[in-house]
């Protein structure tokens, strides 16, 4: 995914795209990207249907990040008694 920075935004702008978030129920980073893609003419990621084809969407190999996980183990000492 890209990245992108605004800069010399007018603080009014930014705070009337915070309430109409708000209102919306969603952040300020997600309103502004869906506006994004309704002006840009790109069609929205797959929503709804499976779950799992979903989370591949967003969290794939290629969204992610491997990390080593660590041992399950409690890191405590085993009760006796």
């Amino acid at each position: 995914m890209a990245s992108i920075i605004i800069r010399n935004l007018p603080e009014k702008v930014k705070e009337n795209l915070r309430v109409q978030a708000a209102q919306c129920g969603m952040s300020l980073e997600a309103h502004v990207r869906n506006i994004l893609h309704n002006i840009s003419g790109v069609d929205h990621p797959k929503e709804g249907g499976d779950i799992v084809d979903l989370a591949s969407l967003y969290f794939g190999e290629a969204n992610g990040i491997d990390l080593d996980l660590p041992d399950r183990g409690s890191g405590r000492d085993e009760t006796r008694f």
